[in-house]
């Protein structure tokens, strides 16, 4: 299984990296151009692709209080990506420095409604990047929306894991 999660983990690091190859290109009316429905704009979507890999890594270290690295950033696009491109990797070097004691392990969290779950850490990692690819998804419908010709391939089936 942890092959599994590693292999997993790259492909999410390597996804998100071929994403922001394609975001960074975008002018900020683009970034900011609004859908109207779940997800807003493109920026928020990437904010929330990071807050999320963000609130799940948190987990995994058992953070007590987690906090939300898009709450109050006053950085460029451009930074913020570069920070989901440093999550998505550390959760990746979190996954392949794991011993199996780690990945066989459960964790307790709560969120913000006082609702409290357990969630075994191998199921944490797949919910990390199935969720990440949810939203990597949104931002690709979105951008060919916006009319963008040349859109970000993110396809698994594309992924070709260093070995």
């Amino acid at each position: 299984m942890k092959n599994m999660l590693v292999h997993f983990t790259a492909y999410n690091y390597w996804a998100n990296q071929q994403l922001v190859k394609g975001l960074l290109k975008l002018t900020e009316e683009q970034l900011d151009k609004p859908f109207g429905a779940g997800v807003a704009t493109i920026r928020s979507a990437v904010y929330q692709l990071w807050q999320e890999e963000s609130t799940w890594y948190q987990r995994l270290q058992l953070t007590e209080k987690i906090s939300d690295p898009t709450m109050d950033f006053g950085g460029t696009f451009s930074a913020a990506c570069d920070a989901l491109l440093k999550q998505s990797r550390l959760l990746e070097e979190w996954v392949q420095q794991a011993n199996q004691a780690k990945l066989n392990h459960t964790i307790a969290y709560t969120l913000k409604k006082s609702e409290h779950y357990k969630m075994g850490v191998q199921d944490v990692i797949i919910q990390v990047c199935n969720h990440s690819t949810f939203y990597r998804g949104q931002v690709v419908y979105m951008l060919g929306l916006s009319g963008i010709g040349r859109l970000p391939v993110t396809d698994y089936s594309r992924f070709k894991p260093k070995k």
